[in-house]
């Protein structure tokens, strides 16, 4: 059967960034594909929700609560292969980056927004690589990138460039680590987390973004968790050093501040 494909029974992934929005929509994809989970996030509570979630679809679920913007996102390996004995998925999902005009964003804020995007990426995948070239049929990172990263818009100077930088590393990662290990990227447009709550909740606002994106609706965090679990698993096995982009059909950025010009 062809939706077998998209199984990933008994297998191990980890996933940051999972306790709410996009992470925590992909953990629970995968549980319901039959994947045991490691979470990771800075919330405890929000964490053990989502691990409920897996629990409850028959999976395992290993919380790891960690702010990886200041610890080694690489200790996430450890505990991993301590529970479970083996890795085959890496979501590198952690990230982000408050907009900003060119003009106020100082160096020290573009090289932190690197290190939390960038080198969170890169450290895990490090610390990931020894057991991901054993996973049975190769293992799969997944970059979660964003569609600034390759439209441009005022603002998103910070956020389009270190987001930019990954979907290069993910090109990069991949001719290194081939054949045994699949590296792709994700790069969402505006869907409905908690980052775009005021955006959601403001009728005005929010039509005035669906009627700038070709599907006219914002997207929802099961469209980027489809993505996810079709790189991560079997049905995607052809596929690496490539860029999924479920924008709704984004040309241009949907979201535009008011920033005048210098």
């Amino acid at each position: 059967m062809i939706l077998d494909r998209f199984r990933l029974d008994d297998r191990v992934a980890v996933v940051t960034g999972a306790g709410r929005g996009i992470g925590a929509t992909i953990a629970t994809a995968f549980a319901e594909a039959g994947a045991d989970v490691v979470l990771s996030a800075r919330n405890v509570d929000e964490l053990e929700s989502v691990a409920e979630q897996v629990r409850s679809v028959g999976r395992r679920a290993l919380v790891v609560p960690a702010d990886l913007a200041a610890t080694e996102p690489g200790d996430l390996v450890a505990p991993t292969i301590e529970e479970f004995g083996r890795l085959d998925i890496v979501v590198n999902n952690v990230g982000g980056a408050y907009p900003s005009p060119l003009m106020r964003t100082r160096t020290k804020d573009l090289a932190r927004a690197f290190d939390f995007n960038v080198l969170t990426a890169h450290s895990l995948t490090l610390a990931a690589v020894p057991h991901l070239r054993q996973a049975p049929g190769g293992g799969s990172i997944i970059n979660i990138a964003s569609a600034v990263g390759h439209l441009s818009g005022r603002g998103f100077a910070t956020y389009g460039t270190v987001k930019a930088a990954l979907v290069h590393y993910t090109r990069l990662a991949a001719l290194d680590l081939n054949p045994h290990i699949r590296v792709n990227a994700i790069a969402p447009g505006s869907i409905v987390t908690s980052a775009l709550e005021v955006v959601a909740a403001d009728e005005n606002l929010r039509s005035a973004i669906e009627q700038k994106t070709p599907l006219r609706r914002l997207g929802e965090p099961e469209d980027i968790a489809t993505a996810a679990l079709y790189l991560a698993s079997p049905a995607g096995a052809y596929l690496t050093g490539k860029l999924l982009e479920p924008d709704g059909g984004l040309v241009a950025p949907n979201f535009e501040l008011e920033i005048p010009d210098v």
